[in-house]
């Protein structure tokens, strides 16, 4: 007897499904689950998917709606990553609707036609005759532009464009002015030849891992434990020939959109084809686009940020997660999953390999390897003759300090720019000051909607909050005693300050996220110091992550204590991570690579196994540590958040809720809290959370789903904002 009852997934934060009877004049075709439906809930219309279908409905039929009308011919997302998104929203305890959801564009959740045409450019007889040197010298804009048209004959569509800075669209226009090139409309998913051009000769361990890649059958995760500068994309590369050669395609994350035009760059002089890129950055036509050529098959590559991980494949081939070990994997709000966890999870259902790189691999990652479900690949070399960085500790008790700068980094800068190297200064702090301090009383300028300081930004005048981005002017005197304020401490703005007045020859960029808002700006920075024409870099954790700078020779990592006594247990993980990640990015080229960390406590265990014996040794150290203290990966964490208009009524919603915890008799779940979360009050509203731990994650997944369908039902659960997060990477 064919299905009667639609199940349909609605983006709206109510769990389960929703039961419809069949639209009227429908024919019984069961193929439409994945299709996209209009149906009336609550007081009007919304769009919804048909999640699958049921012989019945546990209410009566004459209570059920008929679906308005089904929008799609053609299920717009396949059984496989439908069945994905349901585990997901079941594994993350996430109202199903709204995970599908998310894995649409907007257009799609909005109910718009999945066609439409895309509009392509290509180089005309005229244009491709122009002198590339000539255009690089008198217009380095149009000369980019016209780069990117010659290197894909076939043409260049607008998704694929937005890469390039912003105002490439008058560059464009000037061009096709002076009949350089010329436009087209394609249909959607119109699938050009992939070229594939030969890649560099790879070393012994590069030849190794990726053989060993290639090999591989059926779903095969791989750890690639590569040193900073080893090669780890050219056996990202190399393995990827093989699959794209046989037809099928790849998904290829990034953890920043910072790193995603310059991947791009090299992803084109490799394969030239259909690429579909995905992350915030793009507008809602251009990410439908992306998603579509995804979806259709016509993209080659699919190359974006976290949310990437959901976008549709129509022949998977294999996945690969660069820097894996990177919190921005990690979705902070609404369905907070893990990139990363998804695209392991996801390549075990397309039954295809997995490659997670790194040079400083997540504990997780070194467990899975360690457990057997990973197989470990090592890239302990650089290639050629490069060697590794050198990695001093500076002790700033011993050393006289200029605004954060001591005398053995500032004497060494200067040594490293007059050999016409390139110098580095990391500071994970924006902003120019993190305290506004009064000498005469000791105030100092807090957040009044936050637990926090309000942070000095000099060049807009204004007190930032950095939570919840209150921003009020500068007071020139204390509020209490009108004695004249001081800033105290060191941010990226302070320091581009002080470089700029003890080292005024050499030119410097600054990147963090105030000076690269604008859209266009990161990739206009970064073209400053791929040229050279920058000669000093200061930045925060923006510049350690992938980018590849061949001429700095030293790097100095301002303040390397700010993780070693953190709350969090991850601190230290996280620290040593930041170290090593930044101390790559020196001696690259024939260069010697040198790198001073500055610290007030250069003793430190932590430090000292980092400096000494590397990271592998550490991590082992450190998984030792998490094993003897039963914190991940030794156990599974879900946390309950909860904040409210007052604390009060934030711990009385958590009492109740901890009431309602039916805990097992053997132990294996412990509860911490409730308690005030570590920064209490947020955006005007006071926090509050209870974490949960277990030995195994099936346990705590039983658990989590009879407690939290009763935490549900509390009165006060629609009085407060309450949200759990499974596997949390911050306990804030």
């Amino acid at each position: 007897m064919l299905a009667m009852i639609f199940q349909i997934a609605i983006n709206a934060p109510l769990h389960g499904l929703f039961d419809y009877l069949p639209p009227a004049g429908w024919s019984g075709d069961a193929s439409v689950v994945g299709c996209r439906v209009e149906v009336i809930f609550g007081r009007g219309k919304t769009t919804g998917m048909i999640a699958g279908t049921a012989p019945d409905s546990s209410l009566p039929r004459s209570r059920l709606r008929k679906i308005t009308r089904v929008l799609d011919q053609q299920p717009v997302m396949d059984p496989a990553m439908l069945e994905l998104l349901m585990w997901a929203a079941s594994y993350y305890q996430h109202p199903v609707g709204e995970v599908i959801a998310a894995a649409l564009p907007l257009g799609l959740r909005q109910g718009r036609p999945l066609g439409g045409l895309e509009q392509v450019w290509s180089l005309t007889p005229a244009g491709a005759q122009q002198d590339p040197g000539m255009l690089a010298r008198r217009a380095p804009r149009q000369w980019e532009l016209w780069q990117r048209l010659e290197q894909s004959p076939g043409g260049v569509g607008e998704t694929a464009l937005s890469t390039l800075p912003q105002g490439w669209r008058n560059t464009l226009k000037r061009m096709l002015d002076k009949g350089w090139i010329s436009s087209r409309e394609e249909e959607p998913g119109t699938r050009r030849e992939l070229v594939i051009r030969p890649g560099p000769e790879l070393t012994t361990d590069q030849s190794r891992a990726a053989a060993l890649i290639t090999g591989a059958t059926g779903f095969s995760p791989f750890l690639l434990f590569g040193v900073t500068g080893s090669g780890k994309t050219e056996v990202y590369f190399e393995a990827m020939e093989q699959v794209l050669a046989a037809g099928r395609q790849v998904l290829f994350l990034v953890p920043e959109i910072g790193l995603t035009p310059q991947l791009l760059e090299r992803v084109r002089n490799r394969f030239d084809g259909n690429l579909a890129i995905l992350h915030s950055g793009l507008s809602d036509g251009e990410r439908m686009t992306s998603w579509r050529d995804a979806a259709s098959g016509a993209a080659h590559i699919i190359i974006g940020t976290r949310s990437a991980a959901l976008a549709p494949m129509a022949r998977p081939g294999m996945i690969i997660v660069d820097e894996e070990h990177d919190p921005s994997f990690k979705q902070w709000e609404g369905f907070r999953y893990s990139a990363r966890d998804m695209a392991v999870a996801r390549a075990r259902r397309h039954d295809v390999a997995i490659v997670l790189g790194s040079a400083t691999p997540s504990l997780e990652s070194l467990y899975n390897v360690r457990r057997g479900r990973y197989t470990q690949l090592d890239l302990p070399e650089r290639p050629g003759a490069v060697n590794h960085p050198e990695i001093r500790l500076v002790d700033l008790r011993a050393h006289a300090c200029d605004e954060g700068l001591s005398t053995p980094l500032v004497l060494a800068a200067e040594k490293h720019l007059a050999a016409g190297g390139q110098v580095l200064f990391f500071l994970n702090r924006r902003g120019y000051a993190p305290t506004l301090f009064c000498p005469g009383c000791g105030w100092t300028a807090r957040c009044k909607r936050c637990d926090a300081g309000m942070v000095v930004h000099q060049r807009q005048q204004l007190l930032r909050c950095h939570h919840c981005d209150t921003r009020r002017k500068i007071p020139e005197n204390c509020e209490d005693c009108q004695e004249a304020l001081a800033p105290v401490g060191q941010g990226t703005e302070r320091v581009e300050e002080t470089l700029n007045r003890i080292l005024p020859d050499y030119p410097q960029v600054r990147i963090d996220r105030d000076s690269t808002q604008r859209k266009g700006a990161m990739e206009e920075l970064l073209g400053r110091i791929r040229s050279g024409q920058a000669r000093i870099l200061t930045g925060t954790q923006m510049l350690t992550k992938g980018h590849d700078f061949p001429d700095v020779s030293l790097v100095g990592v301002l303040n390397a204590d700010q993780g070693l006594f953190g709350t969090d247990f991850r601190a230290s993980e996280r620290l040593a991570q930041t170290i090593v990640q930044v101390a790559g990015r020196a001696g690259r080229a024939e260069r010697p690579g040198l790198v001073l960390v500055q610290t007030l406590y250069p003793e430190h265990p932590l430090l000292t196994r980092l400096v000494n014996d590397g990271y592998a040794a550490f991590a082992e150290a450190c998984l030792k540590e998490r094993e003897e203290s039963g914190w991940p990966p030794f156990s599974h964490l879900a946390l309950l958040r909860v904040e409210s208009p007052g604390m009060q009524q934030t711990m009385a919603f958590l009492h109740q809720a901890r009431q309602l915890l039916d805990l097992p008799t053997d132990l294996s779940v412990g509860v911490l809290g409730p308690a005030p979360a570590p920064m209490e009050k947020r955006a005007g509203r006071y926090r509050g959370q209870l974490l949960l731990e277990a030995r195994e994650r099936p346990i705590l997944q039983r658990l989590l789903t009879d407690w939290l369908a009763k935490v549900r039902e509390l009165p006060e659960a629609r009085k407060v904002r309450w949200s759990i997060d499974v596997d949390p990477i911050e306990l804030f």
